[in-house]
């Protein structure tokens, strides 16, 4: 967190564009925390907080949408030969066929808040061919909504804990901690479990492609 005030203090706001625009690129990086971090730097007052979510939300909807570009032009075949090099596995790949074909939009805007599936969001989108209309329509939506939510939730606690002290401030910070672990293991297992639903609904496409070649 000291690296990311670092950065704050030197570069400001173009520096949260950056980190989160990469990041929602295609890059492991953790944009989620720069926000944070800037927020929380907001509610010191070396930083305006308006300022803040304007700049990550400008990062995340570019980033999306570099990310949507890169995929139309790579495709599935190309990601599945080398997206392991960037973290997107053969689960990750699948995971991602399976929520674009069921879900659309609402998987674009979902996936702004989880962390790994928030890098690789644009890059799937447009590998598998989702039109570019609706995922910036909902590029903007999940961007502003995710930068708000963050953005002023993490300026009001940081407001809340300069009002408390000794015990109960540990207890404050203990309890934030907690959430934030609760809420990072949630996100982890559900990721998990649409996987294993996504190879199984692939599976049995592939199945049901194989009966119908029998048939004709």
């Amino acid at each position: 967190m000291h690296s990311f005030h670092h950065l704050l203090h030197v570069y400001g706001y173009p520096v949260i564009t950056l980190v989160v625009a990469l990041e929602c690129a295609g890059l492991i990086l953790p944009g989620e925390t720069m926000l944070v971090a800037a927020s929380l730097a907001a509610s010191h007052g070396h930083l305006k907080i308006g300022f803040v979510v304007l700049a990550a939300a400008s990062g995340a909807i570019v980033g999306n949408m570099i990310g949507f570009w890169l995929g139309r032009v790579l495709g599935n075949q190309v990601l599945a030969k080398y997206g392991w090099r960037v973290g997107l596995n053969a689960r990750r790949l699948a995971l991602g066929r399976y929520m674009y074909a069921r879900h659309g939009g609402k998987m674009v805007f979902l996936c702004r808040f989880a962390a790994v599936l928030r890098s690789f969001s644009g890059l799937l989108a447009g590998a598998n061919a989702m039109p570019w209309r609706p995922f910036l329509l909902w590029s903007v939506l999940g961007g502003l909504a995710w930068s708000g939510g963050i953005g002023f939730g993490a300026f009001w606690l940081g407001n809340k804990a300069k009002a408390l002290t000794g015990t109960t401030s540990i207890a404050f910070g203990v309890a934030t901690l907690a959430v934030i672990g609760l809420a990072l293991y949630l996100a982890h297992r559900n990721e998990h479990r649409l996987t294993e639903e996504a190879l199984a609904w692939e599976r049995a496409s592939v199945d049901c492609d194989a009966h119908e070649t029998e048939a004709v």
